[in-house]
């Protein structure tokens, strides 16, 4: 198992890939409690409950499917990157296509599941370094940065901090309610923990919030820590079950969005924390076609489950930082994803006010990348900015996507810059355009 692994080329050993295992895992754990009330929309009360995705269900089928994820990328592609249900696309799955566009969870997860597929395609012809090449790098940054002031709004929202107001549409609530300064407290902790560089700090903050919550009476203290796994089935095998409901043009603009964010976000992903690790060769990736091909697959098996887009997680970048070298710390992480499915009880203290901060929070570190555009260049500035903004203003991370795509080309014509613009863009300015004229409702 050490050769397989290489640990002595690498210079590892067991104790520190078990730590670093240890490690992601407590970086990324909060997903296993923010994913199913955020795909439930257990802010939104007016919701009908007969239209809400079983939470228990997507509590298994989100430690299932960073399980295996986790476990093939250690195995398969053997680097130390953990995968998970990813942030921003279940909140995209949950507020946009769910809630606003009024599409049944279930004809959501066959879109997730095509996505997959063409995801995995595309990674097994290669024609996904072409489509990589052909979007610029500020539209790569501003999607990123887009998703990131999205998520945050909506943490602001489940936290009670940001509210309706008739005169300005949005504004500031009096901050009196018990959750919603609960939500702050567990902000502020999130934050200090954050910034003591404390690893596991959204997850940590998640359970000082939550203690707080039942000291104070806020949260009901659960009658248990341990308990049987909940059943699976009222999600498993849907995305299959409901795969001819996605042929409607309404789905396309979904299944696209699904495909695009994760497309980006996985291959970022996997060069950031590869970098970190020291194992970028001549600025490539060794085994990239093993790890994307990981990803991709676990979309639809993820699906398949019961939960939206699986990807590979940031947070990765923690382990790295404890030592982690080889996949075996992505497999360690996986394994601790299938014991926890034994603590599905916890999930009655996941409340909004413990789940804001942690949304707020992952914003913030997904924002980061508005400091890579550059905003002199206002023919890349325009497409970026409208991108960025229009995704928590409209509520739609797809919508936000649409505009800057339809905005670049353009600029750059009247830059005199319409050659430098792929076209591959100029096909994807006429798909959105179709999209505004003939999907939106």
């Amino acid at each position: 198992m050490r050769k397989y692994f290489r640990f002595d080329e690498l210079g590892t050993n067991y104790r520190t890939e078990i730590i670093a295992g240890i490690t992601t895992f407590l970086s990324m754990a909060y997903i296993l409690f923010v994913n199913p009330f955020t795909l439930s929309l257990g802010a939104v009360e007016d919701f009908p409950n007969e239209l809400r995705i079983d939470q228990g269900a997507v509590f298994v089928a989100t430690a299932l499917a960073a399980a295996y994820g986790s476990i093939m990328m250690g195995i398969f592609a053997r680097y130390p990157i953990a995968l998970a249900p990813g942030m921003g696309l279940n909140a995209f799955f949950a507020f946009t296509v769910v809630l606003h566009m009024q599409i049944p969870w279930q004809t959501a997860l066959a879109g997730v599941f095509v996505s997959g597929i063409i995801f995995t395609i595309l990674s097994l012809t290669g024609i996904r370094e072409k489509i990589i090449d052909a979007i610029p790098i500020e539209l790569k940054y501003a999607v990123g940065a887009g998703i990131g002031l999205f998520i945050t709004f909506i943490g602001l929202q489940n936290a009670g901090i940001i509210v309706d107001n008739s005169a300005t549409l949005v504004g500031l609530s009096d901050l009196k309610k018990g959750d919603t300064l609960l939500a702050i407290f567990g902000l502020f902790i999130t934050v200090i923990l954050m910034v003591r560089k404390v690893n596991g700090g959204v997850f940590y903050g998640m359970v000082i919030t939550a203690i707080v919550g039942m000291i104070f009476g806020l949260i009901k203290v659960p009658h248990q820590i341990v308990g049987a796994i909940p059943d699976i089935s009222p999600t498993f095998g849907m995305a299959i079950k409901h795969l001819p409901d996605i042929f409607s043009w309404k789905m396309i603009g979904v299944v696209l969005t699904f495909f695009i964010v994760d497309f980006f976000d996985a291959t970022g992903t996997l060069l950031a924390v590869a970098n970190q690790a020291g194992l970028l060769k001549n600025n490539k990736l060794p085994r990239a076609g093993k790890a994307l091909l990981v990803d991709a697959t676990a979309v639809w098996v993820g699906s398949i489950f019961g939960t939206s887009t699986t990807t590979s997680y940031i947070e990765s970048s923690a382990g790295v930082a404890a030592g982690g070298r080889s996949g075996f710390s992505a497999v360690v992480t996986g394994i601790l994803f299938l014991l926890a499915l034994f603590f599905s009880p916890l999930l009655s203290v996941v409340t909004s006010a413990v789940t804001a901060p942690a949304l707020i929070i992952v914003g913030v570190l997904m924002a980061s990348s508005i400091g890579e555009i550059d905003w002199k260049k206002f023919e890349i500035a325009v497409p970026a900015f409208f991108t960025l903004i229009t995704m928590p203003l409209s509520y739609s991370i797809a919508t936000g996507i649409a505009v800057g795509f339809l905005f670049y080309p353009i600029t750059m014509i009247l830059k005199g810059r319409g050659k430098e613009v792929h076209p591959i863009l100029y096909v994807l300015f006429f798909v959105f355009l179709a999209y505004f004229v003939f999907l939106r409702e």
